[in-house]
């Protein structure tokens, strides 16, 4: 075992002892310099990278200030009210705080621990060290006072566990997926220990490990895998760590065990499984398998790590690197759907993807990985911070015109709250990598390397991407034998990136997408100049036509299009503050481009550059000229990221015609998702009977189907009473398919679906509530009630709406 954090940090990044050769595009050995063998790859540690002036320093200090905003008392609230001590502060509100299992208390005080222990690594601020110690003492006296070595968050949790343990997973589902919560405090006290070397940390870490191992000993593999087809975050890879920390194969032996054989299995065999699944679920699984793959070298878990990467960047991913649409995988066939709704991708899922290529890079180092990081990292993670508050988002909506919400610390406690906190204190980790005698320049970003093995400081200068060039000085004592791999980015063309020293151009023959190698003895002072020109570049959305983003380089540009000062741009704490709900813009009344893809590349190619780092296009859309700006500058308004783009006479038309998703979305006063956990908690799901849920044609949907079954949702009104009620079937149901609707327990209408439309599409009916159901009222329930052997057939959206405008 270790004796050591800083030790451990880096053998966790190390993934493997075995010597390789490390394959890249273009190898330049200096005269008489024999080619180095070099090791696996890994990552530096955060400490070993100080950011420089630019973009990610201003986003980490701002950040390192957001987190002294949280009151730690509150967060560790959860903790010591499970474990029977008298909490110092209240839980903080929303996601974190609930009276039944269908909460997520302590999730984010695990993302915190975390956020702490990066920030503490980079800044060795005293104000974030004093934090971290004293909440681990607390969670210490939690883990005592429970005295099996667990400390949790989890509402009821102690019951839920012992269930479990026993093979009970009948009220699993009643919980605000537990497992994924628990993740959180593993994460965050193996963090501790490795960003902060806090022995206490790793000691609570190793136990909560083992308490763990209780519960699931007894687990036969049919009730594991049954488990784990609720979500469970990470549960594999801190398994996998615990095991890389002590090399007790029971750790590895758990890791696997908590790998979901639905997805390793399929992916391994390289089968697509993913439309309709949870987005953010399956990524942690899947850096679970990489971690495994590289602590184990099992080759089924390798292959599954590389087919859901391949899936994703490649398949699923739109222009900011982000994916998923409403927190799904989609069919590509639905893509167009990406400019109705406002959910787009959410920020969890691209930290977890982020991690997930740093370990495959690790595993075998490719331009590829370094590509997808730098895209995503510049126009998603960096872009999700708002440059005044320091408030984290959620969803980056794709529909134009539309715009963001950001959180408020004291209020909301989404997820994406609590992977955001670490997002912006990481920024230094994927910069470089060493692989024993061979450095790799990853990112183009302004930073100082301290290579301790070498004695060397590597200094990068760059104003990138406002620049198209970076400067590396190398200071060394005496002079020092190293390979330098410097990344070829794909959006270079071919024979246009330099890498000049000593007056030779190492890039002169090298292909994008690779790495340049200069291979040589260093002296104290020498110096790389590297030129990357941006060109501009449109990008499409798989199966939709008319439609593109607008790229310089890696970086997405998009235009600001209206601030409101009525817009809610900030979270509320509301179960779904997350959601930019407000009004939105019809399509047909959004800025387009009139032209073909070779026409708008030539007014592209004409913008004019400005001096605050906008570009300014004549006539480019049919409000006229348009400014650009990066993507992660545009903050507190509505944007135009992705552009429709046609002809006059299809303006022409488009412009008379009108938008039913706008139209619907803005006479929704509530909406419920069915079988959508997180809209069902929000409207307070009830069953009776025989309830369930699927998914056909893309959407998902409950059901019943016993004699007087039912579910039922809890819905704001408003407190108006001219609404009516929307509900959405597919309208090609058979058999006994009729049920009673009921609001407030007074019947409504009997609905009978079956052959009712005959035609292989969705269909919203309205029905009138009549002003005496909803008199008084702020709130109303709604439930679908079955008799006989009837069924509900499957009810995929409900909405109560307002009169049009």
């Amino acid at each position: 075992m270790l004796k050591s954090g800083k030790d451990f940090k880096k053998f966790l990044v190390l993934a493997g002892v075995i010597m390789v050769l490390m394959a890249c595009g273009e190898t330049n050995t200096d005269k008489n310099e024999t080619p180095l063998v070099t090791s696996a790859p890994r990552l530096f540690s955060l400490n070993d990278v100080t950011l420089l002036n630019g973009p990610f320093k201003t986003a980490c200090e701002l950040n390192q200030e957001t987190l002294l905003k949280y009151d730690v008392d509150r967060l560790l609230a959860p903790f010591l009210k499970e474990a029977g001590l008298t909490p110092k502060g209240s839980s903080y509100s929303n996601w974190n705080n609930g009276t039944t299992g269908g909460s997520l208390d302590g999730h984010v005080g695990g993302h915190y621990l975390s956020a702490l222990a990066m920030t503490w690594s980079v800044t060795q601020d005293s104000r974030i060290k004093q934090k971290l110690d004293y909440m681990i003492e607390e969670l210490r006296q939690c883990q005592n006072k429970n005295g099996n070595g667990y400390v949790g968050g989890v509402l009821q949790g102690m019951a839920l566990w012992e269930r479990i343990k026993n093979g009970d997973l009948s009220t699993l589902g009643s919980y605000w997926v537990p497992w994924y919560n628990l993740h959180k405090i593993y994460a965050g006290l193996r963090d501790a220990w490795i960003y902060a070397q806090n022995d206490q940390a790793k000691e609570m870490f190793l136990s909560l490990c083992d308490w763990g191992l209780t519960i699931i000993e007894k687990l036969t593999d049919e009730k594991m895998e049954e488990m784990l087809n609720t979500e469970f975050g990470g549960m594999n890879e801190v398994y996998a760590d615990a095991y890389e920390i002590t090399r007790d194969i029971k750790y590895l032996n758990a890791a696997k065990r908590f790998s979901h054989k639905w997805l390793l299995d399929s992916m391994a065999n390289q089968i697509d499984n993913l439309n309709g699944s949870h987005a953010n679920t399956q990524v942690p699984k899947v850096v679970g398998y990489s971690r495994v793959a590289l602590l184990d070298k099992d080759d089924q878990f390798k292959k599954a790590s590389d087919y859901f990467w391949d899936r994703v960047v490649n398949f699923r991913s739109v222009a900011f690197g982000g994916n998923s649409r409403n927190e799904r995988f989609r069919d590509s066939l639905e893509n167009y759907l990406y400019l109705e709704w406002v959910q787009g991708p959410e920020t969890c899922n691209t930290y977890n993807m982020l991690k997930l290529t740093e370990n495959l890079f690790m595993a075998k180092p490719q331009a590829k990985h370094a590509d997808y990081y730098e895209r995503a990292l510049y126009n998603h993670i960096l872009s999700t911070q708002n440059p005044q508050t320091g408030g984290y988002v959620y969803f980056t909506p794709l529909r134009p015109e539309h715009y963001r919400v950001y959180s408020t610390s004291d209020l909301d406690m989404w997820c994406c709250v609590g992977t955001g906190m670490e997002n912006h204190a990481k920024y230094g980790a994927f910069i470089y990598a060493n692989a024993g005698n061979a450095l790799y320049v990853n990112l183009f970003v302004s930073s100082e390397l301290n290579w301790g093995t070498k004695g060397a400081i590597i200094t990068q200068t760059t104003n990138f991407p406002d620049e198209e060039t970076s400067s590396i000085k190398v200071t060394v004592d005496s002079p020092t034998r190293f390979a330098m791999r410097i990344r070829y980015p794909w959006w270079v063309g071919q024979g246009g990136m330099q890498v000049n020293i000593g007056g030779k151009n190492y890039a002169a023959k090298a292909k994008p997408d690779s790495y340049i190698e200069i291979d040589r003895t260093w002296k104290n002072g020498d110096t790389v100049e590297i030129i990357m020109p941006m060109d501009i570049y449109v990008e499409h959305i798989e199966n939709v036509n008319g439609v593109l983003a607008i790229m310089r380089g890696p970086i997405l540009l998009c235009a600001e299009t209206e601030t409101e000062s009525g817009l809610r741009i900030h979270g509320d704490g509301s179960r779904m503050g997350q959601e930019a709900n407000g009004k939105q813009i019809s399509l047909n009344n959004s800025p387009v481009i009139i032209g073909e893809p070779e026409e708008i590349l030539e007014k592209l190619k004409a913008m004019q550059e400005q001096n605050d780092g906008t570009f300014k296009v004549p006539g480019l859309s049919s409000d006229g000229d348009v400014v650009l700006k990066p993507f992660f500058r545009l903050h507190d308004s509505r944007y135009m990221m992705y552009w429709m783009y046609m002809t006059e006479e299809e303006y022409t038309i488009l412009s008379q015609g009108g938008d039913p998703s706008a139209e619907l979305h803005n006479r929704t006063v509530d909406r419920v998702m069915p079988a959508e956990q997180q809209s069902e908690a929000e409207h307070n799901l009830q069953t009776s009977g025989y309830a369930s849920t699927g998914m056909m044609n893309g959407e998902y949907y409950r059901m019943t189907r016993e004699a007087a079954g039912w579910f039922q949702y809890r819905m704001s009104t408003e407190g108006r009473t001219d609404l009516t009620l929307l509900v959405r079937y597919w309208g090609n149901e058979v058999g006994a398919r009729t049920f009673d609707i009921n609001i407030d327990g007074t019947k409504l209408v009997t609905e009978n679906t079956s052959g009712k439309w005959k035609k292989d599409e969705f269909v919203n009916v309205e029905y009138a509530i009549p002003a005496n159901l909803l008199t008084g009222k702020t709130t109303i329930t709604v439930r679908f009630v079955t008799s006989g052997s009837n069924y509900t057939g499957g009810i995929y959206g409900i909405r109560l709406l307002k009169p049009a405008e």
